[in-house]
């Protein structure tokens, strides 16, 4: 059985069996669904465990944080070969094959629990999506959006910075704001220029699964503060921000030159900001009244 998602205008499928139990798990995958694309990006089919034998190490590092997934990224032949794990310190209970162009995906998991097949199927999807749309003005993103006023506001860091927080505190005193994601949204620069920012299936631990966009406003970078301080970063500063929070193996030439011209738009387009902050009313408020002034300024060339 296959069913298509369109997510951020890119449309994919997800073959399983007929009648298959991950189906009813897919509630987060449901405001999505679309009819059959001719043009897909990618296609992801469950299948039987594949050998491995062979597999050359690609990206073997541990991530910083031991909650993070683990993701060990290998070449097996031509294919693209993920392992996968929901914590650092589990071995790889999953694999991801993927074809050279990123089109063509397959994945097994090793067990039958419902918690490790469904943290395989998401994962596997926003690994390929990340890698199929790199050169396609696309990033997949870590951060927190929320919508206030037509436009979204977007909040970047590390994890355990305070994103959420952030956004929540918008929610609580920010009259007129909405919860658009709160994990892995998407950003995509339109043929126009335009920069916008979209819901997607994946929302990390917060279940927010909006089939919505809007043109993103601002990009706040938040950081742990004793006072709260906001000031507009630089071109240099900005860019880094967004590369850092953009999904994508940033290794391969390909895939690193498309996020690259991605990010490099953005940064032209939208005014980008740096937040020290408290988690409390005042931080949501000075961030506020600063992003909705500036919201749909471009970047001044003379700001360096």
């Amino acid at each position: 059985m296959k069913k298509s998602y369109k997510v951020a205008g890119h449309v994919f499928s997800v073959v399983l069996p007929d009648g298959d139990a991950q189906w009813d798990r897919m509630k987060n995958y449901e405001p999505f669904e679309t009819a059959d694309c001719p043009d897909e990006i990618f296609s992801l089919e469950r299948t039987e465990p594949f050998p491995v034998e062979g597999k050359q190490a690609v990206y073997v590092e541990p991530a910083e944080d031991p909650d993070q997934p683990k993701v060990e990224l290998y070449r097996l032949g031509e294919d693209w070969l993920f392992e996968m794990a929901p914590v650092q310190s589990m071995r790889a209970c999953a694999r991801v094959i993927v074809s050279p162009d990123y089109r063509q995906a397959r994945y097994c998991v090793a067990t039958t629990a419902q918690n490790i097949a469904d943290f395989a199927l998401n994962n596997a999807l926003m690994l390929v999506y990340a890698f199929r749309t790199a050169t396609l003005g696309t990033l997949e993103m870590h951060s927190s959006v929320i919508v206030n006023g037509g436009r979204g506001y977007m909040f970047l860091g590390k994890s355990g910075t305070g994103k959420s927080t952030h956004s929540s505190l918008w929610l609580k005193y920010i009259p007129g704001s909405r919860l658009l994601n709160d994990d892995n949204p998407i950003v995509r620069v339109m043929p126009d220029g335009a920069v916008r920012v979209f819901g997607s299936p994946w929302s990390g631990k917060t279940p927010c699964y909006i089939n919505d966009d809007a043109p993103v406003g601002a990009i706040v970078r938040l950081r742990q503060h004793p006072e709260n301080i906001i000031k507009k970063m630089s071109a240099p500063e900005a860019y880094a921000s967004i590369y850092s929070s953009s999904s994508g193996f940033k290794a391969n030439k390909v895939i690193a030159d498309g996020l690259y011209e991605t990010v490099a738009a953005v940064v032209t387009a939208v005014p980008c900001y740096l937040l020290d902050c408290l988690p409390d009313e005042a931080a949501a408020q000075l961030s506020h009244s600063t992003v909705s002034a500036s919201s749909g300024q471009r970047f001044d060339s003379n700001e360096r």
